[in-house]
């Protein structure tokens, strides 16, 4: 069995706590893994001047995978986010995220299974903005006007949203790839190109042209306006398959999909880029349950089962899914919210590390 190089970022908050449980869960299933433990977020700004260190960049791009905890982006450095930076930084411009329901959660849906494929580099959060009552600001406002493209208040401030044929073509290609590696039977471009003609517009021109190279895979193919994608995702999360969608739709979209299933703590995530991958949970840093051992790793596990599959441990992987599909259902050995949510009570509930001792107890 091959040896996997794996960069390991435990990051800040409960983040240690969690990926110490799906290192564990990991590790128990045999597959033969090195971990690269390397730190970055607020705790390592003293000792290296900035969140994320150039070794931790370095050692991703090395291993060429990394599974992360969640990060504190600290205030006032300069930096938007450490995940931004590092998805800039290596080019991840996938941001999959899968919800799909688990029994025993307590969410209100028991039929979800689908995919968000995210556009992660561009569109509104490419943070091509201009600040208002600067010059640089007014400068824009005017050549609008001068151009004839339309009337801006001057007391506006003004994001640009990008949208290029090579951001939409590789997105959208990677969902139909996805798609066929994993058995599913649709693509769905989710898109508001009925009012952004030249933007949206183009990411739905682009989606089609993508759809005709992959017409013989038997794959089906539809676009969705975003606004309309959502009301039926919440009517019909049945209707669902694979989405492919840009920045802020894929951002907003997914977080409602996590709610169907149940919240942010049963929702894995990856940023995938040709190169390299990282794994991670999409779920926050909970600052105030450092420590304590009570919060819920199952985000954490299942993005491990992610890139499981990515590293091709897909017989680990699917252990590793059973597993938390087991310990959920009975119901017995989970964490306060699940009990919270299952039970209207935390009674009975167990902590971070010996829920993930139930997990390993079922590989």
């Amino acid at each position: 069995m091959a040896k996997h190089l794996v960069t390991l970022i435990p990051g800040d908050g409960i983040g240690p706590e969690i990926t110490s449980a799906m290192r564990r869960v990991v590790e128990a299933t045999g597959v033969d893994i090195e971990w690269d433990v390397v730190e970055a977020g607020a705790d390592v700004m003293d000792k290296y001047g900035t969140p994320l260190p150039d070794h931790v960049i370095e050692s991703i791009r090395k291993n060429k995978v990394a599974i992360k905890g969640p990060i504190t982006t600290p205030v006032g450095t300069g930096f938007r986010s450490v995940n931004v930076a590092l998805r800039k930084a290596l080019d991840l411009y996938t941001n999959l995220r899968p919800a799909f329901s688990i029994e025993g959660t307590g969410a209100r849906y028991d039929n979800v299974d689908l995919v968000i494929c995210r556009e992660n580099t561009e569109d509104l959060y490419a943070g091509i903005e201009f600040e208002q009552g600067t010059a640089d600001a007014a400068e824009l406002i005017q050549w609008v006007e001068d151009k004839g493209a339309g009337t801006i208040r001057p007391d506006s401030g003004i994001s640009l949203k990008p949208i290029s044929v090579t951001g939409s073509r590789r997105i959208v290609k990677f969902a139909f790839d996805y798609a066929i590696a994993n058995g599913r039977k649709k693509v769905t471009a989710v898109h508001k190109a009925n009012i952004l003609k030249h933007s949206d517009g183009l990411f739905l021109k682009v989606a089609r042209e993508v759809a005709e190279e992959y017409a013989d895979s038997g794959i089906e193919f539809e676009d969705y306006i975003v606004d309309a994608t959502c009301m039926q995702l919440v009517l019909h999360p049945e209707w669902w398959d694979v989405l492919a969608l840009p920045n802020l739709y894929g951002d907003i979209v997914s977080d409602l999909c996590a709610g169907l299933i149940g919240g942010l703590g049963m929702a894995p995530g990856a940023n995938i880029g040709d190169e390299c991958a990282v794994f991670e949970p999409v779920h926050g840093s909970a600052p105030k349950y450092t420590g304590k051992d009570m919060a819920n790793p199952t985000a954490e596990i299942l993005s491990s089962v992610l890139m499981l599959n990515h590293l091709g441990e897909r017989e680990a992987g699917e252990r590793v899914l059973r597993a938390v599909r087991t310990v959920l259902a009975a119901g017995e050995r989970v964490t306060y919210d699940i009990r919270r949510t299952r039970f209207g009570s935390t009674d009975g509930a167990v902590g971070t590390q010996s829920y993930a001792d139930a997990l390993i107890e079922h590989l």
